[in-house]
């Protein structure tokens, strides 16, 4: 055997390797989203309008609901679909391990964080420079006491007129 022939070899053996790896990504993407499809639909009541093949893997998955966990079972139902899927989309051979995925939240719940409190806009007197940057809160004038000014100086503008 020659060199060139030797790493033609490899070559098609690497190709056939990436080939399978993408084959079996898709072929375990498909059966996780087919089987949450299948079994949503089965728990609004539409079990009968599935495909035989689904009605098959959900029976599988509540038969064995009695005897293990649902992670367990909904694992068990999710390999077989992918098996199946993995021969359909050209796969040669026994469908190869999943690279495991990270766990997500165990109970399959997202949960949003409130947001922060809103930062309070600087008014337009503090916009202006008119009070100092942490001077306090700003006390409302009374209304008597903005009448008395008035009064005391319409008193003094009539007082120096004369």
């Amino acid at each position: 055997m020659k060199t060139g022939d030797l790493d033609g070899l490899v070559n098609r053996i690497t190709m056939a390797s990436n080939s399978s790896t993408s084959i079996a990504r898709k072929a375990r993407t498909k059966a996780e989203a087919d089987f949450a499809t299948w079994l949503m639909m089965a728990k609004l009541g539409s079990f009968d309008d599935l495909p035989a093949n689904a009605q098959k893997v959900l029976t599988g998955y509540r038969s064995r609901l009695d005897r293990m966990s649902e992670t367990d079972s909904k694992a068990i139902a999710v390999r077989e679909t992918y098996q199946a899927y993995f021969s359909e989309m050209g796969g040669t051979g026994e469908a190869p391990e999943p690279e495991p995925r990270k766990p997500t939240t165990e109970d399959n719940v997202v949960r949003f964080q409130k947001p922060p409190p809103p930062k309070p806009k600087p008014t337009v007197t503090a916009a202006r420079g008119a009070r100092p940057p942490g001077a306090g809160p700003h006390r409302p004038v009374p209304a008597l006491l903005i009448f008395a000014a008035m009064v005391a100086l319409i008193a003094v503008y009539k007082f120096l007129t004369r």
